[in-house]
């Protein structure tokens, strides 16, 4: 049993859902979301703030700041809450409403802005928003999760690692891109794996990541309205790109399981559904990466008014949650799992 004074002193790194049984694939889903923060930002966030403490650029009067479309923003504010540093989060309207009072009731400031940018979109304007902030007093400190380098060398030192210490036999691993920090961090450690694995990129439809036409863009969590900076493209083998439509009626298919996931994960079990069903490759080991679970969007994409409003009456026809887009019918039996080591926790 884990004893711990600090919240991002715990995480639970090797909790994986076999979705064979439900998808009608083999499939391994990393979940990410039980830790304080609720989410796999816990990581990235504790890298950066511990480097910026390494390199004495945070103080004791600093006040951090960050542009966060929700679970950045709610990780820095339990590492903030539990150093004792001030945190003021910008984030925009697409923010989900349970984030933003989470952030409030550990201590941080939460700015919404309302305006998109004419040609960056809501992260130009929240970028934009931070810069000002700065740049009118020196004791804002921010930490760049779009190109600060401790957001990939997170995942390089502990996501990668755990997914290959639990799978040496891996063939493909799917990730959800918008920073890109999990993305580059696992394709970086796993390009000099003992054994080939197929670097999958799953973004979303109106996301300009890996280049395209900008679209409209209501679920937030995957996804760029510019280039990452940290991207990388050599270390990516594949990008796929899922409809929010796909992403939604992922979401209630595994909910109807009892496994209910936030928008990214819907995102990329869509993508990775996709893929799969298209391979002829019997006994591929394949991972997915949830980032984090569905408490916080109960109020968006778990909610009926919200999801007709945007997306039309028919969004959550029972057919297509049912059937999704690989139509399989009925699942064989689950395979046995890999052999694995003894589960345990990282601290």
């Amino acid at each position: 049993m884990p004893v711990i004074s600090a919240p991002h002193a715990f995480n639970e790194s090797q909790l994986y859902v076999d979705l064979r049984s439900i998808l009608g694939h083999s499939l391994y889903l990393k979940c990410e979301g039980f830790n304080f923060a609720g989410s796999i930002k816990l990581k990235a966030a504790n890298e950066m703030v511990e480097s910026a403490e390494r390199e004495g650029v945070l103080k004791p009067d600093s006040i951090l700041v960050e542009s966060s479309s929700g679970n950045l923003g709610v990780a820095l504010s339990t590492i903030a809450a539990s150093k004792g540093y001030q945190f003021l989060c910008v984030t925009d309207s697409r923010c989900n409403l349970s984030t933003r009072l989470l952030m409030e009731a550990l201590g941080s400031e939460v700015h919404v802005i309302s305006e998109l940018d004419a040609n960056a979109g809501f992260l130009g304007a929240r970028i934009d928003y931070v810069r000002a902030l700065c740049a009118s007093d020196d004791r804002y400190v921010w930490l760049s999760q779009y190109t600060n380098p401790g957001n990939w060398k997170a995942h390089y030192r502990t996501t990668a690692p755990e997914i290959a210490s639990y799978f040496p036999g891996l063939d493909v691993l799917f990730v959800g891109a918008g920073t890109t920090g999990t993305l580059m961090g696992c394709a970086r450690y796993f390009r000099t794996w003992h054994r080939p694995v197929r670097i999958v990129a799953v973004d979303s439809v109106g996301s300009v990541a890996f280049g395209g036409t900008p679209g409209r863009r209501m679920i937030p969590g995957l996804g760029m309205s510019m280039r990452p900076p940290l991207l990388d493209e050599s270390f990516v083998d594949e990008v796929i790109r899922v409809e929010e439509a796909d992403t939604i009626r992922t979401c209630h298919r595994l909910a109807r399981r009892g496994f209910v996931f936030g928008g990214s994960t819907g995102t990329v079990v869509s993508g990775a559904m996709d893929w799969l069903g298209r391979q002829d490759a019997p006994g591929i080991t394949a991972v997915a990466i949830a980032p984090d679970l569905g408490e916080r969007y109960l109020d968006t994409i778990y909610q009926t008014n919200w999801l007709q409003d945007l997306y039309g009456e028919n969004i959550l026809d029972p057919e297509q949650v049912a059937v999704g887009q690989s139509g399989a019918g009925p699942a064989p039996d689950p395979p046995e799992p890999p052999d694995t080591p003894p589960r345990r926790r990282s601290r």
